[in-house]
């Protein structure tokens, strides 16, 4: 439930003139909400993650399980369980590599996006570490990137609360895209030299705020890259990472005992830890989150 910030203040007051007893009070948890931020993209399959990384253990399909459960708790998503895809691979005996076209192996399975995952970098051992390259193909070639900065409210009273590193995030990617726009191209020798001006393909540096609808839609231009790419690295000996992992098990209905330090000896639950950071990033640079919901937790021993 979404609480209202007066109950919190009564209830803050109230625990801090009890005599006794405060410690075994319901703590309030601040859970932040996920949503698809993306219409069009419902349906989606995700391949066992590529073991890039210098441990020969590490299993890429309980990576990409990992992923899979994190996924499918975000309202407006529709995940194929990855045993089905790891199956259908099996059977079609489809090689993956470089050269596979994962729109069309998108297409094939009957879903929207295609995900695709690498772990880059994998230390089971405490303090642990993983590192996440991870690529959303769409299935319609006609879709284009979306890059980090869409859909938030630029221009609009909001926009002031948009957390200064997604701020940086998106300047980035704006800065990218327009980099691109002037790589040198081959020309004629005696190609006059271009006036200034802003390209055609410039892009807007007013902000992501998606245009007006057109009456009709455009010719298609096809794109065969990912919509989305994201690359992280979770360490665990970094502070920002430790501070994250404490939120995340704050909210989560944990039975075995350890706390969030137990997170820490067990790969399975710090691998699912950083899938759940990986999607809360990449969807919340693009619009995907709600305010927080405020849970509250009995401690243990009640």
């Amino acid at each position: 439930m979404k609480t209202p910030t007066g109950a919190l203040v009564l209830l803050t007051l109230s625990c801090a003139t009890a005599l006794a007893g405060c410690s075994a009070w319901p703590r309030a948890v601040h859970e932040p909400q996920l949503h698809n931020p993306f219409p069009q993209l419902e349906r989606i399959a995700i391949l066992p993650f590529f073991n890039q990384s210098a441990s020969p253990n590490l299993d890429g399909l309980q990576v990409a399980e990992a992923y899979q459960v994190e996924l499918q708790k975000i309202p407006g998503f529709q995940v194929m369980p990855v045993a089905v895809v790891d199956q259908y691979l099996r059977d079609s005996e489809i090689p993956i590599d470089s050269s596979t076209d994962f729109q069309k192996l998108a297409r094939d399975l009957g879903v929207d996006v295609l995900v695709v995952g690498s772990v880059t970098v994998y230390d089971p051992y405490p303090p642990p570490k993983i590192g996440l390259a991870i690529d959303w193909y769409a299935a319609n070639p006609g879709f284009h990137p979306i890059p980090a900065g869409y859909a938030l409210p630029w221009g609009t009273a909001e926009e002031e609360f948009i957390p200064d590193e997604l701020v940086r995030e998106a300047e980035f990617e704006l800065a990218k895209r327009q980099l691109e726009t002037q790589t040198p191209r081959p020309a004629a020798a005696d190609a006059p030299f271009p006036l200034p001006g802003t390209p055609a393909d410039w892009p807007n540096p007013q902000g992501f705020i998606p245009p007006e609808p057109l009456r009709d839609p455009p010719p298609q231009r096809l794109h065969r890259g990912p919509l989305i790419e994201s690359v992280r690295v979770y360490d665990a000996s970094d502070n920002r990472t430790l501070s994250r992992l404490q939120v995340y098990h704050s909210w989560q209905e944990e039975v075995r005992p350890g706390g969030w330090k137990g997170y820490l000896n067990r790969s399975d639950d710090f691998i699912r830890f950083c899938c759940h950071m990986h999607l809360s990033e990449l969807l919340a640079a693009r619009g995907g989150v709600d305010r927080s919901t405020v849970a509250f937790r009995v401690p243990d021993g009640r």
